[in-house]
């Protein structure tokens, strides 16, 4: 109902009746909203009205996410940097996902944050061998890359389950499970990613066609390319099952931490991930992973990784174990230690 007249009275027209939509249910109820355009002004208003504390979690700036689609120098999003860099002054107490964020709010907006790094839910965790071939068996219903050519149900590419004792195994010759994390992306270098599965809910992504297209061209050999439909409760399962992540996700403010990794490590998965500003401060290369920075730089990784799959005394086996040992906080007691004082001290 916003598309009529041009793109620009479209969206003033959008966000006003958004505006009011929030200012009601902001009365009406306790809701906690991400922070961009309208939602940070008219939470503030709401909180001025109620007495409430206004606090903003950083993740991103919503006018550097407009500017990869309209340009940095287009009025509505100069517009809503403007917005940004007004408002979040306004609040009680900011927080950012990165230190890099944290130094950017202080020097370019005045804003003091504290830095609150995302932690993986309590889902994301290694998946049990007999779990890891529940889920084959179901995928490999659906999808002929997950089957075991000329076998019965007991058996899938990547595990076997002995029928007299119930026993899973993963088989020796399986091959190695790449998970992507990202959706359909606009960045041709990364086309012909030797990835075996898409991770990401991308079955009705509006590029999903054209790199299909390009998939089929490329004629690649003892590779499977499968993009699956997955259930929510699946994702973490699968995540937990792959041997290794690769991580397309580039921050538009260069900013901010793909949370999809942040899963990944709280399944103990290695990854490969292209490189931006601050990714440091979560994929720590030659540690947890590596980081890349063209097509032809990961595929050297991938052959290097993988090159002794399945033995687990190479890179990859030693990445896995790191993240075993270093496994941090999950998402509830990170909350609970970092946030909950504050918000306490705060009343």
């Amino acid at each position: 109902c916003f598309a009529v007249g041009p793109k620009v009275v479209s969206y003033v027209t959008k966000v006003t009746v958004q505006s009011l939509q929030l200012l009601r249910v902001l009365l009406t109820m306790e809701l906690q909203n991400p922070p961009g355009l309208p939602s940070i002004a008219v939470t503030w208003f709401v909180c001025l009205l109620r007495g409430s504390r206004f606090i903003i979690d950083w993740h991103n700036y919503g006018y550097t996410i407009m500017a990869l689609s309209h340009g940095p120098a287009h009025p509505i999003v100069r517009l809503a940097k403007w917005y940004e860099r007004f408002f979040g002054p306004l609040a009680s107490h900011n927080l950012c996902v990165t230190n890099a964020m944290k130094d950017d709010l202080q020097k370019n907006w005045g804003i003091k944050a504290t830095t609150l790094y995302d932690r993986p839910a309590s889902i994301f965790r290694e998946t049990p061998l007999k779990l890891q071939h529940e889920l084959f068996v179901r995928l490999a219903a659906v999808y002929p890359q997950f089957r075991h050519a000329g076998s019965e149900a007991e058996r899938t590419i990547f595990s076997v389950r002995d029928p007299a004792d119930g026993t899973v195994t993963l088989r020796a010759e399986r091959p190695a499970l790449l998970l992507s994390s990202t959706s359909w992306t606009e960045d041709e270098d990364f086309s012909i990613l030797l990835t075996a599965l898409e991770g990401s809910p991308a079955r009705k992504g509006p590029q999903k066609e054209h790199y299909m297209k390009l998939i089929d061209s490329l004629h690649l050999e003892h590779v499977e390319i499968c993009t699956p439909w997955l259930e929510a409760e699946d994702y973490p399962l699968l995540l937990g099952s792959a041997d290794l992540g690769v991580c397309l996700h580039k921050s538009s403010s260069g900013l901010d931490l793909p949370m999809k990794v942040v899963d990944m490590f709280g399944c103990c998965l290695p990854v490969c991930a292209v490189h931006f500003n601050c990714l440091d401060e979560l994929v720590k290369h030659e540690e947890n992973g590596l980081i890349f920075k063209d097509s032809a730089e990961l595929a050297e990784q991938l052959k290097t990784l993988l090159s002794d799959f399945p033995s687990s005394d190479g890179k990859l086996g030693t990445f896995r174990r790191n993240l075993r040992s270093s496994r941090g906080q999950r998402w509830d007691d990170n909350w609970d230690q970092n946030i909950l004082p504050l918000i306490t001290a705060l009343r």
